[in-house]
């Protein structure tokens, strides 16, 4: 990776990361943890998010674009298709999300 594409990418992460820690943008907290550890309450909701680094990309971005497709009775909103986030903000989010141990 050359150094001018690691600086894109540690931009998108910054950006996504701010997206996901937003209320009103992301506010992925509000349903999701990220460090693994039980909490009640905001963030107990959804499924933790620490194993997400394995997964491949286009199935996180998926999941956030429309979690419907492999989970119709998902209470996750469907980011993408309803226009909350777009396709810059959702590669964005799964570049943080990879990032996450």
């Amino acid at each position: 990776m050359t150094s001018s594409s690691f600086a894109a990418e540690a931009e998108l992460v910054r950006e996504g990361e701010q997206i996901f820690m937003t209320k009103g943008a992301g506010n992925c907290l509000a349903c999701h943890a990220v460090n693994g550890k039980e909490i009640d309450g905001p963030g107990s909701l959804g499924p933790k998010l620490q194993y997400l680094s394995a997964w491949p990309e286009q199935a996180i971005y998926d999941k956030i674009y429309n979690p419907y497709t492999t989970n119709p009775i998902s209470v996750m909103p469907a980011f993408g298709i309803n226009g909350w986030l777009s396709d810059g903000e959702i590669k964005a989010v799964v570049a943080y999300l990879k990032t996450i141990k």
